[in-house]
């Protein structure tokens, strides 16, 4: 028995032991902190989902809806899309949108092809304002 006890603790003194570590790195993980922008959406939808509140007046919207005047606002935008379709084509022709400057009432059209794609710039002639679109090239 004694000789057992001696071999044991001859033979952990003869063991080598190495002990290994690493560094610990602290990563936040709201984006807000510095952390991944990935965890963006996933914390989010985390935090929506514990939220016990409800935005009364968003419920209250969504069950006093008007049937007849979601109808009447559906039949406006139908006919008004289909009134601009038919602007565009007598404007432009069955060719669409080709290079050069239009005029339609106060606004001035400029279309001209770039590098990028098509630029088109739009001038309000009445009030000075102007908007500039490109549409890349696909």
């Amino acid at each position: 028995m004694r000789f057992h006890r001696l071999f044991i603790i001859l033979s952990l003194l003869l063991v080598k032991v190495t002990a290994s570590a690493q560094d610990f790195v602290y990563q936040p993980q709201n984006p807000a902190f510095g952390g991944s922008y990935l965890n963006y959406s996933w914390m989010l939808s985390s935090a929506q989902a514990q939220n016990g509140f409800e935005d009364e007046e968003a419920s209250r919207e969504r069950f006093e809806r008007d049937p007849l005047q979601d109808f009447e606002q559906s039949l406006n935008r139908q006919i008004l899309g289909q009134i601009t379709r038919q602007l565009f084509n007598d404007q432009f022709g069955e060719g669409g949108l080709q290079e050069g400057q239009y005029e339609l009432g106060n606004y001035q059209i400029d279309v001209v092809p770039s590098s990028e794609g098509i630029q088109i710039t739009i001038l309000d002639t009445g009030t000075g304002g102007e908007t500039t679109v490109s549409v890349p090239y696909f």
